[in-house]
């Protein structure tokens, strides 16, 4: 299964020299001027997770695999996107393929690169995309509720409950808040998520601050967290220049780079690690002598479905799975939790937690 971070923003905010770091290529082009990314570039990134190399050593496994997270670098935005201003139309199309939005804000001073609206204000450039976004879903949703209110009317159950979580994104939304605020039925949220809204979609503010401010951040990047707080959002803090030399460094290079800097790690990997969280995605494990690998799922998934993750032949046939918390397998290794009893068999109705390491039973 696949989960894609859009990284969006106004132009020149530094969205395209952060998808460089991440991938660890040149497949963006970063340049000072507006709109120099046409086409969103893809990039997919390893999650970082220490627990895996400790499994691996554990488990004498030959490979470790981490899992991974997708990352899309969107053209940058402008007022009046909603209507189609710049590059509007395939900005907010690219949104609509994205799980998660992880959004980059300026909070930094540079005289040599121009702000589109020419001035260092990250708060208000936060707005200027909500607003764009806001329009784009408010424009959709009186266009898309007018046929279904008729057929509702004609006795439709479906149809009307479509209609009525409708209603509750346009009460939101016409009341200058984003969709992600209202306030669902329980059980009816996956029929949200299937009105595709731009802002249903959960974001992560990003902190693009000056090399200075990297460990602490800087009184733009406070307001940035002050403003997430408020909307129940996250935020990170990252130096996009810091990040993309770090990205040029071996890993001995990059550990004595950031000491000098206060840092303990690399600003992407709190952002990717933050991205994971943003979807809702934990991590199981498997280990074996050919293998120590990490796998995602949604957080609430049961034991037969996190086995589909691995191949569909394992949802199907499945029996049982045996269990394995991750700190009984570091202390134990598998052969003495199980004299332990640390290992456990699980069934269909097992939800699957946070670092489980994982062996399931099939029938093939």
């Amino acid at each position: 299964m696949g989960f894609k971070c859009g990284i969006v923003g106004l132009p020149n905010v530094g969205k395209s020299t952060l998808f460089n770091a991440l991938t660890k290529t040149a497949a963006a082009q970063a340049a000072n001027y507006p709109f120099c990314t046409i086409e969103p570039n893809t990039g997919e990134v390893a999650v970082p997770d220490p627990r895996l190399s400790a499994l691996a050593e554990k488990a004498r496994s030959a490979q470790i695999v981490p899992t991974r997270i997708t990352f899309v670098d969107i053209a940058g935005l402008v007022r009046g996107a909603s209507k189609g201003e710049g590059l509007g139309n395939q900005f907010l199309g690219n949104i609509r393929e994205v799980d998660a939005i992880v959004h980059v804000l300026r909070c930094f001073e540079d005289s040599d690169i121009t702000h589109v609206e020419g001035r260092i204000d990250p708060v208000s450039d936060a707005e200027t995309v909500e607003t764009e976004l806001m329009l784009s879903d408010l424009e959709s949703l009186e266009r898309r509720v007018v046929p279904l209110r008729k057929r509702a009317q004609g006795g439709d159950k479906d149809i009307k409950e479509q209609v009525e979580l409708m209603d509750l994104a346009l009460e939101e939304l016409r009341n200058g808040r984003p969709a992600r605020v209202a306030s669902i039925p329980k059980g009816a949220e996956a029929g949200f998520a299937a009105l595709n809204l731009l802002t249903a979609k959960p974001v992560l503010y990003v902190c693009n601050v000056e090399e200075a401010a990297a460990a602490t951040g800087n009184s733009q990047s406070a307001r940035v967290f002050e403003m997430a707080e408020k909307q129940g959002a996250k935020a990170v803090i990252i130096s996009a220049a810091i990040e993309a030399e770090v990205a040029q460094l071996d890993d001995a290079e990059q550990k004595e780079f950031l000491e000098t800097l206060g840092l303990e790690e690399p600003g992407l990997d709190r952002l990717i690690r933050a991205g994971y969280d943003l979807l809702g995605l934990i991590t199981y494990f498997t280990a074996g002598p050919k293998e120590a690998r990490a796998w995602t799922i949604v957080k609430g998934t049961k034991a037969p479905q996190a086995a589909g993750v691995i191949h569909t032949d394992f949802e199907r046939g499945f029996i049982r799975a045996q269990t394995i918390a991750f700190e009984d397998y570091i202390a134990y290794g598998e052969v003495k939790a199980k004299e332990l009893g640390k290992a456990r068999d699980e069934g269909k109705d097992y939800v699957v937690q946070d670092g489980d390491v994982m062996l399931f039973k099939f029938n093939t």
